[in-house]
């Protein structure tokens, strides 16, 4: 079925006629350095609380771009903080909020069921001038809630990196 031009702006919205327009378009990554400071400092930064904790960095796609375990965190934090930045890419939002988000009985609680996602504090995105690049999951602290402290100074480490 072809859509007129004149059809189309209603079908697509007028911006949606302008990207329709566009054969291709650029996205923003973080460099490998760039995440490996972000998973550096918040390994630090939970093991100046006596954490030993596992900390990935996913791109956009959410891909893993790092990811460091410290020596003797727990086996479960490779897989842990890899499906927090996952999800928290996927669901372009931390996953403390997915958490209070997908409870039971609330409208989202179906999305629990997808594969990968983690509805527990530690996973936050990374973003900057407008872009998401991707995100940063902690696992192995005692909580969602300290492990996310710790993915905040990864975050907090690159910040004038991402900022533009």
């Amino acid at each position: 079925m072809r859509t007129s031009t004149l059809l189309a702006p209603v079908l697509f919205g007028l911006a949606g006629l302008a990207f329709a327009q566009q054969a291709t378009f650029q996205t923003k990554s973080l460099t490998p350095e760039t995440a490996l400071t972000a998973a550096r400092a918040a390994m630090e930064a939970c093991r100046q609380q006596g954490y030993q904790v596992g900390v990935a960095v996913v791109d956009r796609a959410g891909l893993t771009q790092v990811f460091l375990r410290d020596r003797f965190a727990g086996p479960h934090t490779v897989e842990v903080a890899t499906n927090k930045a996952w999800t928290a890419v996927s669901f372009r939002t931390s996953t403390l909020a997915l958490a209070a988000e997908t409870q039971a009985g609330r409208p989202m609680s179906g999305i629990r069921g997808v594969p990968r996602m983690l509805a527990v504090g530690g996973g936050l995105l990374i973003e900057g001038g407008g872009s998401i690049y991707g995100a940063i999951g902690v696992s192995g602290a005692p909580g969602g809630e300290v492990d996310e402290v710790c993915a905040q100074a990864g975050l907090k480490a690159i910040a004038d990196a991402v900022a533009f």
